[in-house]
């Protein structure tokens, strides 16, 4: 499972490769995909 989200992770290229120079707007953008991730969990999980 960890490897499987970590995989989602990577699809956002910006996180994949690290564009951002500071860590706050890198750790900003991991939040987003979370929580973008989480509800779609939530989504599907409804149907």
């Amino acid at each position: 499972m960890v490897e499987r989200s970590y995989c989602h992770l990577k699809q956002w290229r910006g996180l994949a490769t690290r564009y951002d120079k500071h860590a706050v707007i890198y750790r900003a953008a991991v939040l987003l995909n979370a929580v973008v991730v989480w509800t779609r969990h939530l989504v599907v999980g409804k149907e």
